[in-house]
């Protein structure tokens, strides 16, 4: 099979034999949803496990951001991890410690534990390899689920798509000739940190200033597979409008130069959101407020509807994506 993501259609025939008996497991493994929910008492126990492969820069601040992301999306509040480290035999002990360090002081940045793992070497892998398994919390009247979006909902999402693939693009492309500016290439690096790949202060934002009925992170295979996955757990349709997806220049730049599409691009550190059009503007503020972009763009329709987007005033189909815009690119 092509390497990135397993396309969604297989992953949801595999997930259909999946067996739950545990009474306690309130949101179990499907498309969609970005962590299990296990109701621990007054509240329920978010788990999440999501690795890094496409770069070993930065190593630890995208894997413990993309973790704690994908706990924000449910509501919730994120506390500890578990990090699975593997390395080659060629590895050195000091790139395994800035590795180490790097994870280590991205927990202290983003009040995470750091409880425990596994690191080991071994021939099967060819670069670093990075497992996070990120433990929170959330009061039960407070679990937001991917599924929860409702016909007529505005759809929503903060910052730009692609950040997270435009840093790791532009870091690997910075010592070829491209003639891309120097400046382009610099900008787009630091996505990574400004406008940055964690969606924490939205998420709480959206929490606190609306009834949000489903959020969304969406990662490998970009925009559209995020909203893929969305109408998928939540079984409907939606139209989206091309002109008000928020893209960097930076990210056109080089998608354009490399021959990738945005819209299949990675994206940590945007945020779907959707909530009753009545709320949209309340929450538009207040994120403007704090200095988040956020665009609507699009609706929640019916499932017959399907999923459809306008380009240059013609309604389509959704571009396919079977695998991440980044993959093509490394493969």
């Amino acid at each position: 099979m092509k390497s990135g993501k397993l396309p969604n259609k297989i992953l949801s025939a595999l997930l259909k034999h999946v067996d739950i008996n545990d009474p306690r497991v309130k949101v179990g493994p499907q498309v969609g949803e970005d962590a299990a929910a296990i109701d621990i008492g007054d509240k329920y126990l978010l788990v999440k496990t999501d690795p890094i492969t496409f770069t070993s820069d930065n190593l630890g601040w995208y894997l413990v951001n993309v973790n704690i992301n994908d706990i924000c999306t449910m509501g919730g509040d994120p506390k500890w991890l578990l990090v699975t480290l593997l390395f080659n035999p060629q590895t050195t002990e000091k790139q395994i410690k800035v590795i180490f360090d790097g994870i280590r002081n991205s927990c202290k940045k983003m009040n995470i534990s750091l409880v425990g793992g596994h690191t080991e070497i071994t021939p099967q892998v060819n670069s670093p390899i990075a497992i996070g398994c990120l433990l929170g919390e959330v009061p039960k009247n407070q679990l937001i689920k991917t599924s929860g979006a409702k016909i007529g909902d505005d759809i929503l999402i903060t910052k730009f798509i692609g950040l997270e693939g435009t840093s790791i693009l532009a870091n690997d492309i910075k010592s070829k000739n491209l003639k891309i500016d120097n400046q382009i290439i610099d900008n787009a690096i630091h996505f990574l940190y400004n406008p940055g790949i964690s969606i924490l202060p939205e998420s709480k934002i959206a929490i606190d200033t609306i009834e949000v009925t489903s959020m969304h992170d969406p990662t490998e295979g970009g925009l559209i597979t995020g909203l893929e996955e969305l109408a998928l757990a939540s079984n409907k349709g939606m139209e989206i409008n091309y002109a008000k997806i928020p893209i960097k220049q930076e990210t056109s730049i080089i998608c354009k130069k490399l021959n990738l599409n945005p819209l299949g691009l990675i994206s940590s550190g945007s945020l779907i959101i959707t909530c009753n059009p009545k709320n949209t503007k309340k929450l538009i503020d207040k994120m403007s407020e704090s200095k988040i972009n956020i665009s609507k763009i699009g609706s929640i329709k019916n499932k017959n509807n399907g999923l459809k987007i306008y380009i240059d005033g013609e309604l389509k189909k959704f571009p396919k994506f079977e695998r991440d815009e980044i993959a093509k690119y490394f493969e």
